[in-house]
């Protein structure tokens, strides 16, 4: 345990920081699953609303810098191929 006051300081705001990147993080993880489990079902109408809903829960962590710029281009990508690979189906 630190014994400075800024130290103290500190911590409790690492703790508030890291509350809010988990839930931020969360947020996408869950939109990424749900875009996943409706290409597995095969809702083509479902699946273009959640690729949409799931890009934009990555742009919003890429932009609170939770995750990196080029991390969050490659999610996307991976994402839009899977799209690209459900409609040539």
């Amino acid at each position: 345990m630190p014994n400075i006051k800024s130290a103290k300081k500190r911590v409790e705001i690492i703790k508030k920081k890291t509350l809010r990147n988990n839930m931020i993080k969360s947020g996408y993880k869950s939109a990424v699953k749900k875009f996943e489990q409706a290409v597995e079902a095969g809702n083509t109408e479902e699946v273009n609303v959640l690729f949409s809903e799931a890009t934009k829960k990555i742009d919003q962590a890429c932009t609170k810098g939770v995750i990196v710029k080029n991390n969050a281009a490659r999610k996307k990508s991976k994402l839009a191929k899977k799209l690209n690979s459900m409609s040539n189906k």
